[in-house]
């Protein structure tokens, strides 16, 4: 009955399906922080900044609970790439990708709030882009139109026909939440996935 509440730091869609899939109960809530990268900051670093500041200002209202956050940016030959915002941006992004590996970086934190007790991994994911013509780009942004992802594709939808080949550990972690590692996370406080648990 004093079991600790799941909360998931993040208003994506994506990630609150994807984390729907282990079956536990859980809270979402926005954070409030400044996502900005800090100058000269790596990508590895960025992710698993921000998921950890996600977690921070959630635990403020959730003083016993388990709190996921977790942020993620794409890498073009070391240049990040986030989410378009427009048609325009989203046509240049996929343009540069074009016939090239894209590495997704994932960072993933698990706060308990009432322990301060804190787990983070950063989980890459790679991504080799088929040669996209004008026409396919075109297509393909204005039949999904996926301006609020990083990438500027969903890959659980039609955006899998822009790829040759993908390469990495857990295939969620390219949508947002990399759940075999946030399962293990889970795991560390007594929560059993399978029997759909917290220990008592």
């Amino acid at each position: 009955m004093n079991r600790p509440s799941l909360v998931l730091a993040s208003s994506s869609p994506y990630r609150r399906q994807l984390l729907a899939k282990l079956g536990l109960p859980f809270e979402t809530i926005s954070p409030d922080i400044d996502e900005s990268a800090q100058l000269g900051e790596s990508p590895e670093t960025l992710v698993a900044r921000l998921a950890e500041l996600k977690a921070r200002a959630v635990a403020k209202n959730y003083p016993r609970a388990l709190i996921i956050g977790s942020d993620q940016v794409a890498a073009l030959d070391n240049t990040l790439t986030g989410k378009p915002g427009s048609h325009e941006n989203a046509v240049r992004q996929l343009q540069a990708a074009s016939g090239k590996r894209v590495v997704f970086h994932t960072g993933l934190c698990l706060l308990n709030s009432n322990t301060g007790k804190m787990q983070t991994a950063t989980i890459p994911y790679t991504v080799l882009f088929r040669q996209l013509n004008e026409l396919q780009i075109e297509n393909y942004l204005r039949k999904e139109q996926p301006y609020n992802c990083a990438g500027s594709f969903k890959s659980e939808g039609l955006g899998i026909a822009l790829f040759e080949q993908f390469e990495g550990k857990d295939p969620n972690a390219l949508i947002g939440l990399p759940l075999i590692q946030l399962v293990k996370m889970l795991e560390q406080e007594g929560v059993d996935i399978i029997q759909g648990s917290f220990a008592v």
